[in-house]
């Protein structure tokens, strides 16, 4: 498994936390449940959200709160936009590393 991570500066990051995190927003219509889906406090998620909101020219998500059932969270076309790139990032770094992967596996140790 590849795991990737952009570092655009020290305190500037997207990787596969956010990524998921974005996912569950979508999902859900809820960064709270977004965020117990991946076990992460409120507080956790919704800092989260913050960060990445600030790090792009718009945000990435807007939330609602009050009304009948709540409030809730969605993801802005800027948002959905940024998800989908991370992702076909992740899907080309995966099948361009897959033999280098595949040759530190067989050097790996056995398991006992």
């Amino acid at each position: 498994m590849l795991r990737l991570r952009v570092i655009f500066a020290p305190d500037a990051k997207l990787g596969p936390g956010k990524a998921d995190l974005l996912d569950g927003i979508r999902e859900t219509g809820s960064i709270s449940a977004a965020g117990r889906r991946m076990r992460m406090s409120y507080k956790r998620a919704w800092k989260l959200v913050d960060e990445l909101n600030g790090l792009f020219r718009g945000p990435l998500v807007v939330a609602s709160s009050g009304g009948p059932r709540g409030g809730g969270a969605c993801l802005t076309a800027l948002g959905e936009e940024v998800l989908a790139r991370f992702r076909r990032i992740e899907a080309h770094s995966a099948r361009a590393a897959a033999s280098e992967l595949a040759a530190l596996r067989g050097l790996l140790r056995r398991k006992r």
